[in-house]
């Protein structure tokens, strides 16, 4: 016989009410971005050292990124992963992604591909993402990426293709995220623009290889804001930083709005995150959280 629990239907509807609310707001606090006004701003993290975590989080980010030869490379010894892990479980902020899937030494395009050492590769790393909790990796990796001079274009995208399909349905087995990024040509000489990388994203059409829409990337080669709307169907991230010495935002005072209005207008509802370099963290971690901060919300209140 079922116990009587004391309490009346009123009680009973009261507290659903109160479990109604507990997962609405839970709901809310794991959107990226979410805000009470009207449109959803983007939220911003940025890759910097894990040792920076409690300097990144005191500036404002809740969002870390990292990179994979650092934090899951296979070329790691299982106990230096287990050190890292103890480093992620600790940060302040999440660690959400890695960046640079592959070291230079690997090829992923040309005639040196070796496929099953890449998919190997990448099988390893995959896990290793998935234990860590990471569920973004990006795919820039110029060195590895780099075709001869000699070497048809055309195939060479044709072949990548190929391969990144094989890549996508690896890291889907691990609910992990590939997202490709055209590089500017000082460091790569394939997929120099968000529009090609948009068109190997397309023809491997698989959910878990997006596009990322490096912002510094596309000031470097001059490509127009349009192209990131062009690209909205595909995208899934975004990189940033100031164009001259790829400098945090703020630094230089670079108007990055235009960039930030084609995100708004492609409706894009994942991460920013800012990947620059720093003579000074301690000044410029903080100035470009608030920096970045003011453009967005400029953008998103016209």
């Amino acid at each position: 016989m079922q116990k009587n629990s004391g309490m009346t239907l009123s009680d009973k509807a009261t507290m659903k009410v109160r479990i109604g609310i507990v997962l609405y707001a839970a709901f809310f606090v794991v959107l990226p971005g979410f805000s009470t006004k009207e449109e959803l701003i983007p939220q911003l993290g940025i890759i910097a050292p894990i040792e920076q975590d409690s300097l990144v989080y005191a500036s404002g980010f809740r969002m870390l990124g990292e990179s994979a030869g650092r934090m899951i490379s296979p070329a790691l010894t299982e106990k230096q992963f287990q050190q890292n892990l103890i480093q992620i479980k600790k940060a302040r902020c999440k660690v959400v992604l890695c960046n640079i899937l592959f070291p230079g030494h690997i090829k992923i395009a040309g005639p040196d591909v070796n496929e099953k050492r890449v998919l190997g590769y990448a099988d390893s790393l995959f896990s290793r993402a998935k234990r860590a909790g990471i569920s973004f990796v990006i795919l820039g990796s110029g060195a590895a990426r780099h075709i001869p001079d000699y070497y048809d274009a055309g195939k060479a995208q044709s072949d990548f293709s190929v391969l990144c399909r094989k890549l996508a349905a690896i890291a889907g087995r691990y609910r992990i995220m590939i997202a490709l990024e055209g590089l500017q040509t000082a460091e790569t000489n394939f997929l120099n623009t968000l529009q090609s990388a948009a068109e190997v994203v397309r023809a491997v059409n698989h959910p878990n290889f997006r596009l990322n829409a490096d912002i510094f990337h596309m000031l470097r080669e001059g490509e127009l804001p349009q192209s990131i709307v062009d690209a909205a169907d595909v995208l899934a991230y975004c990189e940033i930083a100031e164009k001259q010495n790829r400098s945090l935002p703020g630094v230089k005072g670079d108007d990055l709005t235009p960039y930030l209005r084609a995100l708004r207008k492609a409706k894009y509802k994942g991460y920013i995150f800012i990947e620059g370099e720093s003579d000074d963290p301690g000044h410029d971690i903080p100035l470009s959280f608030k920096y970045l901060t003011r453009q967005l919300e400029e953008v998103y209140k016209e």
